[in-house]
Parts: structure tokens; sequence; C-alpha cells
């Protein structure tokens, strides 16, 4: 028996219906083996690969495909004894998410070279967003797995992100990446723009005095706790109602609402964890229909504010146990949960969680999150869990929802 002849058949052309159907015809008629396949689509471009084995007349084959290639106006290009070793391939170690605004042929380039470096082969890339970020998933391998090149891996494309201004998302390839299922945000510069402790205070006019303080703890060279109760301290003797009504106006993040509501969708639980007072967010939670809040109590006497704060304080060890308890309450694990926060004072949490995001964020906080992100929106998170615009989009549509963009 005449030994069978791998064969690689390239389409390439505008994609259109009845490419693969008229190829595959071919294929049956001449009754090949089929080993792998592969295919995308690059705005409109269609890109359709093959490999087959033929145990006779290979060279019949090869016409016949280019000839039927011709009757649908595609290119064709085909490799008689191509390596059918090809589709013995290892998955992917890593999944990258590339993200900027915009992605520069320049800034990539160095990524590229940088994984290059370091023996790291890109397997695949696709285009996750559009708007209002680029968005590229890059799987790659690291041919030597361990530990320590996992390190090196992060720290070689976290140095270059900040070098050439992009976002480089490194996460494991698998299934764990696919299975969290409840995810924890910070509040204040996270969820929302601004911190609502300063938006208290300047009804108090000690709004510099607070802000100096804030950002103090969240460089991390203030004791949180402390930091909390000096700032309250602040607040005293201010009438309950500002409460309610810093709480009215309230700015959510670009992406925040198209983050919450696509998690939402998903089956994600989602909740918030805050360092600031749940009677100012409680309007927040109940409008994103949050399932699970954790956040500071203040003292209100004779409807004004004492200046302190009853109960215990969620500071950055009590974030941390919020979002163990949301665990437990929902049966999730650990490792299934995603925090999203800003501060030194999320620091934490984010390690107690199976991805720690830190959202433009804090060096204290960058330095120890598994991934940063330092553009404005708050939807960049859904890429780097998997979840494309276009799949964002779809989903608002077959909601009613419009889409808009500036």
């Amino acid at each position: 028996m005449a030994k069978a002849t791998p064969v690689l058949i390239t389409v390439t052309g505008p994609d259109k219906p009845g490419v693969s159907s008229v190829l595959f015809a071919v294929l049956t008629r001449h009754g090949v083996d089929v080993l792998d396949v592969e295919q995308v689509v690059i705005r409109g471009r269609l890109v359709l690969g093959v490999l087959v084995e033929a145990d006779h007349d290979p060279e019949g084959l090869q016409e016949a495909v280019e000839q039927a290639m011709a009757t649908v106006s595609m290119h064709v290009e085909i490799e008689l004894g191509a390596d059918s070793r090809r589709t013995a391939r290892l998955e992917s170690s890593h999944v990258l998410i590339v993200l900027g605004r915009p992605v520069t042929a320049r800034a990539f380039t160095e990524v590229a070279r940088r994984l290059a470096s370091l023996g790291v082969n890109i397997d695949a890339i696709r285009g996750v967003a559009d708007y209002p970020v680029t968005g590229l998933e890059l799987r790659v391998s690291v041919a030597d797995d361990t530990e320590e090149s996992d390190a090196e891996l992060r720290s070689a494309l976290a140095d270059v992100s900040v070098r050439v201004g992009l976002d480089v998302a490194v996460e494991r390839a698998g299934l764990a990446r696919r299975a969290k299922r409840l995810v924890v945000f910070d509040v204040d510069s996270t969820l929302i723009q601004g911190e609502v402790i300063e938006m208290l205070a300047a009804h108090v006019g000690c709004e510099d005095k607070v802000r100096d303080i804030t950002e103090a703890a969240m460089r991390g060279e203030l004791d949180f706790t402390e930091s909390l109760r000096r700032r309250v301290a602040l607040l005293e003797g201010l009438p309950e109602e500002v409460l309610d009504e810093v709480g009215a106006n309230l700015e959510l993040t670009p992406g925040a609402r198209t983050t919450v509501r696509t998690l939402k969708r998903l089956g994600f639980r989602c909740g918030v964890v805050s360092g600031g007072f749940t009677r100012v967010i409680k309007g927040l939670v109940e409008d994103l229909d949050l399932d699970f809040c954790a956040a500071n109590e203040l003292e209100v006497v004779d409807g004004k504010l004492t200046g302190r704060v009853v109960g215990d304080v969620v500071d950055r060890a009590g974030k941390a146990v919020a979002l163990r308890r949301f665990a437990e309450e929902a049966d999730v694990p650990l490792a299934q949960c995603v925090a999203v926060g800003d501060g030194a004072n999320d620091i934490d949490m984010l390690g107690a969680a199976g991805l720690g995001v830190a959202f433009n964020a804090k060096p204290a906080l960058r330095e120890v999150a598994d991934t940063a992100l330092s553009h404005p929106f708050l939807d960049a998170v859904l890429f780097v869990l998997g979840v494309t615009r276009g799949e964002v989009e779809a989903a608002d549509a077959a909601d009613g929802l419009e889409l808009v963009r500036p």
C-alpha cells in the first residue's frame, strides 16, 4: 500500500458563503483524511488552512482543488508532502490580552520581540475589541513552562507595557481562565469616578485636607483605618441628608454599567467592597442590581454626623474578609473570584482572589496585582476575562439596548 501524502491547502480571498463547502466537496470526492483545519476572517478577508492526507494521486487532488477555488474566485496555495506533525501542537500555556488606544505597530512589535527573546511562541492572535480600546488576544506557548519562567514572562511584559504605553494582561490558559464566577469591585475611583469622602468634605470646606490624607493612604504611606478616622472626624456636624445628595450624584466610571450588566448576563455574582459608606452607595448597589455590598457605617446623632465610624472598619484586611465571606455565601471557590481595585487598601483583597486586577492603580497595588489596566474604561475587565466587544454588543442588541459610540 502506497504511503499517504500530506497535503497543505491554504485558501485566501474575500470571505463569502460557499467557499468551505466547495473545497470540502472536492476533498470528499478524493477520499482524503482531514488532519487539521484552521480558519480566520480579518476585515472581510478569509484565510482557510486545511491539512489532509491523500493515499493516491495527490497531483490530481491539487489540480481539482485549484480548479474548484477558481470557480469561487479564491486564491489557493498547495504544498504536497507538508509536515503532518503540525497537528501535534501543544496547547498554549498562556493568554495575553494587549490593550491600547491605539495599539501601534511599533508598540506591538516591541511586545512580539520581547516574547521572541524569551523563547515564547505566539500560537494565535485574534481581535477582541475595537472600542473603547483596541484589544488583541494572544495565545502563546512558553517552552520551559515553570514558576520561574512564568514570573519572568510577567515581569518582562510589565516592563514592555510601561515602555510602549500598552496594557498587557497575562493569564494562564486552560479551564481556570473561563471558570471565574464572582467579581468584587472597589467603589471609589474604580466603579465610580472620584472619592466619596472628598465629595462629602467639599460640603464642609475641608476637601483639600481630606484629599491629602486619602492620597497618603492609597499610596500605602498611612494606615487606612487611622486615615479613615482622621478624615471622618473632619465631617463632624455635616447634615445627614448630604449623604443622600452625594449618593444621588455619583458618576460611574466609563464602561462600569456595561461591565456589570454583561457579567450578570453570564451568571457572575457581582458586588462591591468599599472603604466608603453604605448609605452613600446604597442607591448605586440597587441601580446596578449588585449581589453584595460591604462598606463602612457613619454615626449619625440628631440628624448630623458625629465624625465617627460605627462597627468594624472595612479596611485593607476587612476587604479581604468581605471577599471571602461573599465567596462562601455564593459557594464559589476563591480561585474563581476576581477582585478589581485601585489603592493600597485593596492589596489583600486582590491577593485573596484568583485574579486580581489593578485598575488605574497606585504603584503599591500594581506591583502585586495579577493584571494592571491603565486606560480609564472599566469594560477592559471584560476583555481580560475573555469576553469580546462583539459579544457584548450582540447581547445588548438582543436586549433592545441602543449601541452608543462617541
